[in-house]
């Protein structure tokens, strides 16, 4: 179990290192993926863990892989 947390890890760093890149806050790329801020913000801070859906709108978003974001090469 130990590789999902580090995956989740992972993920969720890479969610905050992306958004901002785009130069984009969390209220924005909450209307982009049709969630709240706080949702946003407690995926980046480790409280909630998305499903696949959304993971796949983030992707989307950032016009990223599955792969990258999870931190794989």
């Amino acid at each position: 179990m130990q590789d999902n947390i580090d995956y989740y890890v992972t993920i969720r760093n890479n969610i905050r290192k992306l958004r901002k890149q785009h130069k984009m806050s969390q209220e924005q790329l909450a209307e982009k993926i049709d969630c709240c801020r706080e949702h946003i913000t407690r995926i980046e801070n480790g409280r909630l863990n998305l499903g696949l859906e959304n993971f796949i709108k983030i992707a989307d978003v950032f016009n990223v892989s599955l792969d990258e974001l999870a931190g794989r090469k």
